[in-house]
């Protein structure tokens, strides 16, 4: 097992987490716009450094 790819799935998973929970946020209209911000940001980051982290990885049969 490759644990920066591990490490990159569960940022991926946070990641869209935070997105969808931003998301619903914004949806009921909540006058909460900065945790809805903060929620949003961070969720696109964790989702951007996820995704590199498991298209950065190659991999390698290792025998």
């Amino acid at each position: 097992m490759n644990l920066k790819r591990i490490f990159g799935t569960i940022l991926t998973i946070l990641g869209i987490v935070g997105l969808v929970f931003a998301a619903m946020g914004f949806v009921k209209s909540d006058g909460a716009w900065r945790e809805l911000l903060v929620y949003g940001v961070l969720g696109l980051i964790f989702f951007m450094t996820g995704i590199g982290l498991i298209k950065s990885t190659s991999d390698v049969a290792k025998m």
